[in-house]
């Protein structure tokens, strides 16, 4: 069986989550009458100190609903160039918001208080409305790398000097609480929603949830029936919410440990080039070489057993997640020294 270093969206139930998964207690979502469904929503609004939740089946679905809610045709969203909500969902701003993006280029994914004063537009008829900053964290393209919290609550101000909503893509933010020590509320204090992926990091098969004040999550249902998102019997899937709320956030620590095992390795390699930061479970790394390398590269490690992604023509990611084992790890270095 290959080693997947793919994402950590490969992870597969662990036996104690497919035991709760199984003895769920389940009804219609739809109308409300899910207790499994009811319970993961409250259980993650109490965790992050935010009003209300959502729990919807994708993190894309509940980015894209945040971004629906918050803005209008013709508006503008400012975030950074690499950020998932532009990049790897589709064009949903543009599609289901019909709205245009502002995208500025950062620091490992990472964008400042003062760029975002720079990029709002001026109350112009000409131009479009700036309502809504929206950050990643951790973030993926910029290889795992979490937000220093000052910037985040300098954009913060931002925003409300000037009546701008901010949302957080936090699909890997359980691995940078773990990796800062950072809190859920501490972020639940300073965004107006919140989406956090339950199928990355904590393993679960399916799912994400969308938090913020009771009003906003009632517009947010009504968009997620919009999108086709309303479930039914969705509570043995949010069991697996649950359980991995309950277990699975503190083990990302060996999640980012095994990341650090694997760069340490590839520093050592002449065809590697640059290899950034490795904060939490993300490895990007740069090769010096011919068009194309990365892929060949990639190429050769599925040969040994070692699945990963050419990211760019020059530049090679591996997630680790709760499916890579210690053993797996010796076994990703043993080839890698090899190479």
């Amino acid at each position: 069986m290959p080693i997947d270093l793919r994402s950590d969206t490969v992870t597969r139930p662990t036996p104690p989550m497919l035991d709760a998964m199984f003895s769920a207690s389940v009804g219609d979502d739809v109308f409300g009458e899910d207790p499994s469904v009811n319970s993961l929503e409250a259980m993650a609004a109490r965790l992050f100190g935010m009003e209300a939740a959502l729990y919807c089946p994708s993190g894309t679905m509940s980015n894209q609903i945040a971004i629906k809610c918050h803005t209008q045709p013709g508006d503008e969203v400012i975030c950074e160039q690499k950020a998932h909500i532009y990049v790897y969902e589709g064009g949903g701003i543009a599609f289901n918001s019909g709205s245009q993006v502002r995208a500025l280029p950062g620091d490992l994914g990472r964008i400042t208080a003062g760029q975002v004063s720079l990029a709002m537009n001026p109350d112009d008829v000409h131009r479009a409305r700036t309502s809504l900053v929206a950050l990643e964290n951790t973030c993926n393209r910029g290889g795992g790398s979490c937000y220093d919290f000052e910037e985040i609550r300098r954009i913060r101000q931002v925003c409300t000097d000037n009546h701008l909503k901010f949302h957080l893509d936090g699909a890997r933010l359980f691995n940078a609480l773990v990796a800062t020590g950072q809190t859920a509320r501490e972020f639940g204090a300073v965004f107006d929603s919140i989406s956090v992926c339950l199928n990355k990091g904590l393993g679960c098969p399916i799912g994400s949830i969308l938090l913020g004040p009771a009003t906003f999550i009632k517009q947010a249902r009504r968009v997620r029936k919009v999108f086709g998102g309303g479930m039914r019997q969705a509570g043995f899937m949010a069991a697996a919410g649950i359980y991995a709320l309950e277990n699975n956030i503190e083990r990302l620590a060996v999640d980012h440990s095994h990341a650090r095992t694997i760069a340490a390795a590839l520093e050592k390699k002449d065809f590697v080039k640059s290899i950034m930061p490795v904060e939490t479970n993300i490895i990007i790394f740069e090769l010096g070489g011919a068009m194309d390398c990365a892929r060949s590269l990639s190429a050769d490690l599925r040969e040994k057993g070692i699945l990963t992604i050419a990211i760019a023509a020059n530049q090679v990611r591996m997630v680790t997640h709760l499916d890579i084992s210690p053993s797996m790890v010796d076994e990703v270095v043993s080839v890698i020294e090899q190479l």
